[in-house]
């Protein structure tokens, strides 16, 4: 434990961030696992509505930090070639 108050203060500030982002992330790779379910069961219509939660959730942990921009983009547009590969079937 800190021996100083502010450095106190700022453990507890960094285990609350901690947790809100643990939990942004958790959400974001459960809104992939989501997407990659749909697309599995080959249903178009809940493929193509997970698609939005899923690329909306990444690109708010892109924006947050919680993941690099370059893996926002790569994982979308991984998401895109099998929602595409998906409607080519």
């Amino acid at each position: 434990m800190a021996n100083i108050k502010s450095s106190a203060k700022r453990a507890l500030l960094i285990e609350k961030a901690t947790a809100k982002n643990r939990a942004a992330k958790s959400l974001m790779k459960t809104n992939i696992k989501k997407f990659d379910v749909a697309v599995a069961g080959s249903d178009r219509s809940a493929a193509e509505s997970a698609y939005k939660t899923a690329v909306k959730t990444v690109d708010r942990a892109a924006t947050k930090n919680l993941i690099h921009k370059n893996k926002a983009a790569h994982r979308k547009s991984a998401m895109t070639r099998k929602l595409s590969a998906m409607e080519s079937k």
